[in-house]
């Protein structure tokens, strides 16, 4: 039967902890190494109901992207929330991986899955943003292009429905998608990065009015899908390729933990 921290060591063949941004925290950030796993629940964060689906699933181990304990914590008490979710884990003994930064950047992550959910073939990184244990350079985003030419309003259909997104909002530049960039997660600010690469269309989330300004003026189109809904591609390609590598647990999408967001 695998371990927690055997389970961490692969996770981190995926992703390389040190692929992280300096303000990020990840690896093994509650429970214990040697733990036994039968079942692990994966899912984009470690929700109150993430954590409910947990216990009830009878799950050791959560694997997330998004990190459980992220700024500096002085206390953990039930009068906290992230208090509560830590004491909530370690009563039920279920340790939490996650993932974050790592693996927006890695090779097969969060940006890739993504730009494959688009239908789109990846040929570059949109931003360089460090270096590997190996000293290769590595970036942020991705750039990719569709097979053939797609009218925007079509592209938007392609997005909302592979994204199963709530509703999208968007600047249409007046031109057809071909070139695009993406940026799951925040990618406002990479913005330029696109433009500068000669795409036609940029994906991303929580864009800011200055942006949409700026995509207006410049001539790009942009489309913000929603920060969970362009993340949330990486959780069911990242279960499966633990079940590849782990045939003896069970690794289970999390099917509570959705797009918060509503639109009117």
């Amino acid at each position: 039967m695998a371990e927690v921290g055997q389970i961490f060591e692969y996770l981190n063949e995926l992703a390389p902890v040190e692929l992280k941004m300096d303000f990020d925290n990840v690896g093994l950030l509650v429970g214990n190494a040697e733990a036994k796993v039968e079942k692990c629940l994966v899912a984009l964060d470690i929700t109150d109901e993430v954590i409910e689906e947990a216990i009830r699933l009878g799950t050791q181990l959560i694997v997330s992207h998004h990190p459980i304990i992220f700024g500096a914590i002085k206390s953990v008490t039930a009068d906290d929330l992230v208090g509560r979710k830590i004491i909530a884990l370690i009563r039920n003994d279920i340790s939490a991986i996650c993932m974050h930064t790592n693996l927006d950047i890695a090779e097969g992550g969060v940006n890739d899955a993504l730009m494959s959910a688009l239908n789109a073939k990846t040929y570059g990184c949109l931003e360089a943003c460090g270096v590997d244990a190996a000293g290769t350079s590595v970036g942020c985003g991705r750039m990719g292009e569709l097979e053939t030419s797609m009218r925007f309003e079509d592209f938007l259909t392609l997005c909302k429905t592979a994204l199963n997104a709530n509703g999208l909002r968007y600047h249409y530049a007046g031109k057809p998608v071909k070139k695009l960039a993406v940026m799951g997660g925040a990618g406002g600010s990479s913005l330029m990065d696109a433009i500068a690469a000669g795409c036609d269309t940029y994906v991303t989330s929580d864009i800011k009015y200055n942006s949409f300004l700026d995509a207006k003026e410049l001539g790009i189109n942009l489309i913000d899908a929603d920060h969970f809904c362009t993340e949330n591609v990486v959780v069911p390609v990242l279960a499966d390729k633990l079940a590849d590598r782990f045939e003896d647990v069970s690794f289970v999408v999390s099917s509570v933990h959705k797009q918060t967001a509503q639109f009117f």
